[in-house]
């Protein structure tokens, strides 16, 4: 059975990048690709099965090319994780955005005021793939 493949795309930020790291610790067995919105190219989210966006403010300009590009695209029934440190606003920019392409939306992902830790993050990154 081949490598279920993985994309982690997130704004680049520390408490971003490192949820992005418990993602991929989380999904191992995976091949997983983690990448920041600046460094997104379009082919990178064509061969993958599922993918997770994550950013801490709404809109952040690298997330530009991403946005337009999920406008355009289907993803219809890809499993898809939105995720953010502390920002509804966040959480309701990336939901909209994975609306568009009409991906399979799990429930978003709060990490708040650090309280939930890995196995939060392990539990919640599981069920998206489920």
């Amino acid at each position: 059975m081949a490598t279920r493949k993985v994309l982690i795309v997130t704004d680049g930020t520390g408490p971003i990048r490192s949820i992005a790291e418990q993602i991929n610790t989380a999904l191992r067995g995976c091949q997983t690709l983690i990448v920041s919105a600046a460094e997104f190219a379009g082919n990178d989210i064509l061969p993958a099965e599922a993918f997770f966006l994550g950013c801490e403010k709404p809109r952040p300009p690298s997330f530009a090319y991403l946005a337009e590009l999920l406008g355009h695209i289907n993803l219809a029934g890809r499993p898809c994780g939105v995720f953010s440190v502390d920002s509804e606003r966040a959480i309701k920019y990336l939901s909209a955005l994975v609306h568009d392409c009409e991906a399979a939306l799990g429930e978003p992902f709060l990490a708040g005021d650090g309280s939930k830790g890995a196995a939060a993050v392990k539990a919640w990154a599981k069920g998206i793939l489920k």
